[in-house]
């Protein structure tokens, strides 16, 4: 995968094949520690410890309805944490859900850039408008925070997969993103 909001897409898709209805997307970077970290939480439907030894395995997954019998997106995320002097971390309770965080060296020659944030949450909210989303950033004091729950709210009965909401909330992300990433 060519960045991490790709990596991002990817997870966050696997937590709503698990059942979730909230997925909450972390990302941390602080410039003096050199550290970026993305974590991703959901309340699906979570793994045991024998699925957490297995899920960096890429020719383990737990998809049944595909031809191919691979899952490709955990391991490539671990490996380019692994790759730029990072960590990879899986917490999962059964019932309870998960939280995979990926923490990597800024700096790292290796380091994959953070991509458009703004499309990729757009995509996840198009196809899953029926799925809270929690997208926070955070960098050397400065934040950004899209909660879909809220935004259904003060949206009332417009429909939050519309083109047009989708297109602000997409600008609206890289608009506030821009220049900190």
């Amino acid at each position: 995968m060519e960045d991490l909001s790709l990596h991002m897409l990817d997870i966050a898709e696997n937590s709503i094949d698990a059942g979730a209805t909230r997925v909450e997307i972390e990302i941390t970077i602080s410039k003096s520690a050199d550290r970026l970290v993305l974590k991703i939480r959901d309340n699906g439907k979570g793994m045991d410890e024998e699925t957490i030894r297995k899920v960096k395995d890429p020719f383990f997954t737990t998809k049944t309805v595909r031809a191919k019998k691979f899952g490709l997106g955990i391991p490539l995320l671990a490996q380019a944490a692994e790759e730029c002097n990072g960590r990879f971390l899986i917490d999962s309770e059964i019932g309870k859900g998960t939280v995979i965080a990926a923490e990597f060296q800024r700096s790292h020659i290796d380091m994959k850039p953070l991509g458009d944030i703004g499309s990729t949450m757009a995509v996840l909210i198009s196809g899953h408008p029926e799925i809270d989303f929690l997208l926070s950033y955070e960098r050397n004091g400065f934040s950004y925070r899209l909660d879909t729950d809220e935004l259904k709210e003060e949206l009332n009965d417009v429909p939050i997969n519309l083109p047009d909401v989708l297109r602000l909330i997409k600008d609206d992300i890289n608009s506030a993103l821009k220049g900190e990433i």
